[in-house]
């Protein structure tokens, strides 16, 4: 057996046992140290001086008293008469003396408080209460056989107190990573039992017992454990006062939550992001090998990946320059790659890079057109779906994303049959594979601008929030979730694609980016109602990435351009001529004819520019 090895085992153990039971005995031993501290306050040559002269006339009362007694009984021994002069000036004697014996009594134990024992003194005298009677017990209780308890009971009491205040006072050993910033360093300080039971009552916090904290992938992760009336309720309203007391600057965020035992609560410091190191952009490889789920984000505090239903209606929320476009990106890829993808874009700016890969609308027209093929799509799957005897829609899933939700409710808030038809999509689309994915920077219901409709917004289950501009917005972001406070997230580069998803608790996730690049890069899909009328699955898309760029590929803008150029006048004609919507085609005559590529003539037909020709 290795001797040295066994040591060192068991210098660990006892040294872990003792670092564990030291938090509770911190308060006791913190306790004792206060009331000895009072104590050696006031113990003062002043009060000493107080003290002794109470004590002196207290012991000239007692003797007043003492005499006044003796000649009290002198005088009922001289006379029978209760009524005699003599009795009954000794009666009033000795009244006055006991008066200003217990005067002086009182006086003396004012003194005795303003000038007390130390608390070891008491403590002594306290244990000898019970140490000296229990030895004589166990002394005249001992016949044949020795009995001991009474005596031991007694040393194990005085040992309980002794143990007690050595635990109590123990330094514990923080493991100190290397690793740690300043920041953390005094973080961890602070949180040690010692320092947090000391200070914590000057901010409102006694009752409160931290145990030693540990650094996660996340930040500080710490436990602390509530006396008293506290619950994680009352701890996480005093946040501000946590704060104050760790000297946390105040972008720092805190987070407090209930541990899994009760009277507990876990305190979590985000010092640093388990995400860091890992690249944010997404890949194809990105999509679950679950055809059900699609890959939202990384927990920072875990760095755990986050995954979220595929077909359920999502509603995002994030404020201008929060990333919400790059973050709702790699969903609609996901979406594309495995069935169809319409994008409905109010603002125009995302059409520019999907027009090449999908389904887009973006004027007037093309969203009218766009929510009534979908409605109309999912219209015949019903029908479809009752001809083959089935509840749930078994072919390629058509996501209809809206974005900006905003400007959408705008262009067709006086159109009721659309806007029904909309909500419609909402309510009834989901069974019937057409799903519909909403996307805002202002997510609210009332008002005369909402980002989203308040019949739209029950129907958005999955809820995914980035920073929001405040406590409304954040309501109907995160429904009951609104407590993670997503409008809290600071404002920074730094906190671009980070936020919250509704249900998943209150840890932060950093959602995955595509760039421009990384969207051009899908292969081209577009849906149109003429191509969904076969209801058996088809084989989902794939990213292929060519060994080198295809230098053939015409664009939406060469078609227009050539069409005019082979005799086509009117936008009518270059649609007929190209196959393009109406929409996109009078997006790009105008493109065309701003930059001089064609004019267009007094009657309003389109010829080739100076550039063209």
């Amino acid at each position: 057996m290795d001797w040295k090895q066994a040591w060192s085992i068991t210098t660990n153990t006892t040294t872990a046992a003792l670092d564990a039971l030291a938090p509770v005995c911190v308060p006791f031993a913190a306790r004792w140290d206060l009331e000895a501290e009072r104590r050696n306050k006031l113990r003062t040559p002043e009060h000493l001086k107080a003290l002794m002269a109470a004590q002196k006339e207290h012991n000239a009362a007692r003797s007043t008293h003492a005499t006044a007694k003796s000649q009290q009984l002198s005088a009922r021994a001289a006379s029978n008469n209760p009524f005699a002069a003599g009795r009954r000036a000794a009666r009033v004697a000795t009244k006055a003396a006991l008066k200003h014996e217990r005067d002086t009594r009182a006086k003396l134990k004012a003194a005795r408080v303003n000038y007390p024992s130390t608390l070891k003194a008491r403590a002594v005298q306290a244990h000898s209460v019970h140490a000296v009677p229990s030895a004589v017990a166990s002394a005249l209780m001992s016949t044949a056989h020795v009995t001991v308890w009474p005596v031991a009971t007694s040393a194990v009491l005085i040992g309980a107190n002794v143990a007690a205040l050595a635990l109590g006072r123990r330094k514990l050993r923080v493991p100190v990573d290397e690793s740690l910033s300043l920041e953390e360093r005094q973080l961890m300080e602070r949180l040690d039992p010692a320092y947090w039971v000391e200070h914590a009552p000057d901010r409102g916090l006694a009752g409160t017992v931290t145990t030693p904290p540990a650094i996660e992938p996340g930040g500080i992760r710490c436990e602390i454990r509530l006396d008293g009336q506290w619950t994680v309720k009352t701890l996480a309203d005093k946040a501000d006062s946590v704060r104050a007391l760790l000297g946390a600057r105040t972008a720092l965020r805190i987070r407090i939550t209930s541990a899994s035992r009760g009277g507990w609560a876990v305190l979590s410091l985000a010092t640093r992001s388990a995400a860091a190191g890992v690249s944010s952009q997404w890949t194809p490889e990105r999509i679950p090998s679950d055809p059900l789920m699609m890959s939202l984000a990384l927990d920072t505090e875990t760095g755990d990946e986050v995954l979220v239903p595929f077909d359920e209606r999502l509603l995002v929320s994030g404020a201008s320059g929060t990333g919400k476009s790059w973050s709702f990106r790699p969903l609609m890829a996901t979406a594309h790659l495995r069935g169809d993808l319409l994008l409905i874009d109010g603002k125009g700016e995302e059409a520019n890079i999907w027009e090449a890969v999908c389904r887009v609308a973006v004027e007037q027209d093309e969203i009218t057109d766009a929510v009534d093929e979908a409605h109309a799509e999912m219209t015949r799957r019903k029908v479809d779906m009752k001809k083959r005897g089935i509840s749930v829609w078994d072919g390629r899933q058509l996501t209809v994303v809206v974005d900006e939700g905003q400007v959408i409710l705008a262009l067709i808030s006086k159109d009721k049959d659309r806007l029904q038809r909309l909500i419609e999509l909402s309510s009834l689309g989901r069974s019937r594979g057409v799903v519909l994915w909403w996307a805002t920077q202002y997510p609210l219901t009332d008002g005369g601008a909402p980002g989203v409709h308040k019949l739209i917004a029950p129907n958005l289950l999955t809820r995914f929030s980035l920073r929001v501009a405040g406590t409304t917005q954040a309501q109907v972001a995160l429904d009951d979730c609104a407590h993670y406070a997503p409008h809290q997230i600071p404002d920074g580069r730094e906190y671009r694609g980070h936020g919250y998803l509704k249900g998943y608790g209150p840890r932060m996730l950093r959602t995955w980016t595509l760039d421009d690049a990384g969207v051009r890069a899908l292969p081209k899909s577009i849906w149109s109602p003429a191509k969904s009328t076969s209801s058996q699955p088809r084989t989902p898309l794939h990213l292929v990435k060519d060994a080198a760029p295809q230098s053939g590929a015409v664009s939406n803008r060469d078609k227009v351009l050539a069409a005019v150029q082979s005799g086509a006048f009117t936008a009518k004609d270059v649609a007929d001529a190209t196959g393009l919507n109406k929409g996109t085609v009078s997006r790009e005559i105008k493109a065309l004819t701003s930059s001089g590529a064609l004019r267009r003539t007094a009657d309003g037909r389109l010829l080739p520019g100076q550039q063209a020709a």
